[in-house]
Parts: C-alpha cells; structure tokens; sequence
C-alpha cells in the first residue's frame, strides 16, 4: 500500500507539473504571427438565444458600436423556442433573425443549424457571441488580423461582468484569467493549440462547411478537437475580449459544471483515440496536449487517492516517513504551499487584466474550495445518462461596457 500511495502521488505531481510548466511559456515571446491588416473579412456574427430579453439588448448595442466596417458583419440572433420578448428587442435593435426550426437540445444543436443556414451566404468565417456578452469595440477587427494572417479558429479573452457578485462569480473570474493566460496564450505563444472557451471566439467558413454535428453537451471543447483532427491549431488574442456574466450562487453554478465535466468525458471518450493517432502519425504535439487537457475530470479524482491510502497508513500505524518528517506532515506542508502558490497566480492575473483588486478578493481567497467543489461533480458525472440533460443558465446583469472596458490591454 505504500508503493501504491508514492506511485500514484507521482503520477498526480507530474501531472500538474507539466500543467505549471507548460504555463510558463505565456512569458515567452509569441511565435504565432498575428499582422495587422485592413479589414476585409466578412463575418456573420452568431448569437444562440433562448429567453434573453433582459441582456440582449446590450450585446446588439456593443455589436454596432464596433471599430470595424459596418458592411463587413452582420448580427444573427439565433433564436431557440423563445417565450418572452427576445426576438421583438434583437429584431429592434438590427439583427436579423434566424428561428430555430429543429428540435434543438443544446447551443452545439443551436449553432449546427445555423452553420447550415448561413453556409449559403457570402461570409468568410463566423463569430460566436452567448446573448449576456458585450463585447469590446476592437473586437471584430483583431479577429480579422488573426484571419488574414491564415489562422481559421480563434478564441478571445474571456473576461467578466460581475465578479464582485459573490466568491463565486469572482472565482469565475479568476478560473478564465488562468484559463486564458497560462493555457491559452501559452499554448499560442509556442504554436500550440489553444481552446475555446464557449463564447467569444471566431471559426472560419470553410472549417464547418462539410457540416459541424457535435456528439457531446460542451459545443465548445468539441469544435476545438475537430478543428485540430483537421489540421488546425486554435489561436488566442488578449486583444478580443468579451464580458460574460457568470453564476453567483452555487446551484446555478453546479448545473453548470455538470454540464462541462459531463461533455468534456464525452470527448475524452469519443476523441482520445483519434488524438493519439494524430499525434503519433502526423507528430502532432498539440494532440496528445488536448488528450492530458480532457482527462483533467479524471486527475482530479485520482489525485483524491493519495488523501485516502495516507487516512489508511496512518489508521493502521504503517506511516512511512520522507526526509524525517511524517508523510501527513510533507502532505499538508504541500497544502500549505499549493494554497498559497494559487492566491499569488489569482492576484498576478487580476493585475495583469486590471481588474478590480478588492473585488477580487473574496474569490481569490475562496478559489480554492471552488475548485474543490467540482470533485463531487466529477463523481457525480462519472454515472452514465442516456438522455443527459442541459439546463440553460439564466442573465440579467446589464453592465455599462465603458467601465468594463478600462482594463482592457492596449
């Protein structure tokens, strides 16, 4: 047993070793060549709706207030079986509409048929905003730089309308700030892919053409891998930011990280294999990342182990020691330590994003039983279901995008 307890524990350190270490090349210059251009590529803006009237409107105005040519996009609200007024204030506000004529479970069924109706018209790649955005002005043409500079998928930074809501919205928060700065911009920094992250981001034309039909509840992970099992690498800018509203309290949140740890084992799933060929045969490195990226549901639960034998030993008297000191003591000095590591990570993102410090705070001190609480739903998703269902998430929050927009990197 206490082989078993050291094996597995250096599975679990190397693990999130090669995470940490992966991370450290957002400090590396940026080897993806990002030019800037003229506009000149025409973009179908995509907005899946379901019952969004009260934050649709301030999308569409965030939209028309863009930096870019007002004949190279257009706004689509994709409208999902709505019964309040959604379609009436995106009507009003100039998009145009696309009702959703098939039965449609999920936002990756949402956005599959409105691939297949805009497919027919003259636009060059397709940009996909969730109704609650609003989105900054230089959005549209930092996403035509990274087009015409030959990159066909493209995730902006994700950033957040209410992070002083609560611990939770602000651990949000600094759950994407990591996300987008020591996975994503590190990955794109060494050519590697990134991922996207649900909303905010652009997918060529061309990419979706020969049909996008996602197999799994989290559309966004998927259209990742398909881009990658084609050849294409997703790329990151910090300069295409979208502020999203996320759950307050912690019912809200739990649907939906059940949703993402559920659709993220689909993927694992159905795409391992394809990923490990590709890796293997076309020495594509960015596919056996994506392969340790899925199975992170899993790592955490086995990390849990370690916890478990150490209870055992020491229930039983059999306690190895390490240098001297009791296990259960390197153990919780490691707590200690890991605790401490992830408030200093939290406070660095907030200050490279300019974000507010003192909002942050609660978050960032309670970040950790934020990610804590997801080893119950990653139990909890472990359980097979047929006939998974997804449960939107309700928006309300209306923030006035010039006070957003004061951190925003120039």
């Amino acid at each position: 047993m206490v082989q078993l307890f050291f094996v597995i524990s250096v599975i679990v350190i190397v693990y999130g070793a090669y995470f940490m270490i992966m991370g450290l090349f957002s400090f590396k210059k940026n080897s993806t060549l990002i030019n800037k251009y003229i506009p000149s590529t025409r973009f179908a803006v995509i907005i899946p709706a379901r019952n969004e009237e009260a934050v649709i409107g301030s999308l569409i105005d965030s939209l028309k207030g863009m930096n870019y040519p007002k004949e190279l996009f257009d706004i689509y609200a994709v409208v999902n079986n709505c019964t309040d007024d959604t379609e009436m204030i995106a009507r009003r506000k100039g998009a145009k509409i696309i009702p959703v004529m098939s039965d449609a479970r999920c936002k990756g069924d949402v956005l599959k048929y409105a691939f297949s109706i805009l497919g027919k018209k003259p636009f060059d790649a397709y940009i996909v905003f969730d109704a609650d955005n609003v989105v900054h002005p230089g959005f549209l043409a930092e996403m035509n730089n990274i087009y015409k500079s030959g990159h066909r998928i493209a995730q902006g930074r994700k950033d957040t309308k209410n992070m002083g809501d609560s611990w939770i919205s602000g651990s949000y928060s600094l759950f994407y700030n990591l996300q987008n700065y020591f996975y994503n911009k590190a990955r794109t920094h060494i050519r590697a892919t990134a991922t996207i992250n649900g909303t905010g981001f652009m997918v060529a034309k061309e990419l979706v053409a020969d049909g996008f039909d996602p197999k799994s509840v989290t559309e966004d992970i998927e259209l990742s891998i398909l881009a990658l099992l084609k050849g294409h690498h997703v790329v990151y800018s910090d300069r295409a930011v979208t502020y999203d509203e996320q759950p307050s309290d912690m019912k809200t949140s739990w649907h939906q990280r059940k949703r993402w740890s559920k659709g993220i084992m689909q993927c694992t799933r159905l795409y391992s294999l394809k990923l490990l060929k590709n890796f293997f045969v076309k020495r594509d490195y960015s596919c056996l990342d994506k392969v340790l990226f899925m199975i992170s549901p899993f790592m955490q639960l086995v990390a849990l182990v370690p916890t478990a034998l150490m209870l055992i030993l020491a229930a039983s008297g059999s306690m190895p020691e390490t240098q001297g000191m009791p296990v259960h003591l390197s153990f919780l000095a490691g707590m200690i330590f890991s605790y401490g590591y992830t408030v200093a990570l939290c406070l660095f993102t907030v200050i490279r994003y300019g974000q507010n410090i003192k909002e942050s705070l609660p978050g960032v001190f309670m970040f950790i039983i934020f990610m804590l609480s997801w080893i119950p739903i990653n139990i909890v998703c472990l359980k097979p279901e047929k006939n998974y269902q997804w449960i939107p998430v309700r928006h309300k929050r209306n923030v006035d995008l010039n006070v957003l927009t004061k951190g925003v990197l120039e």
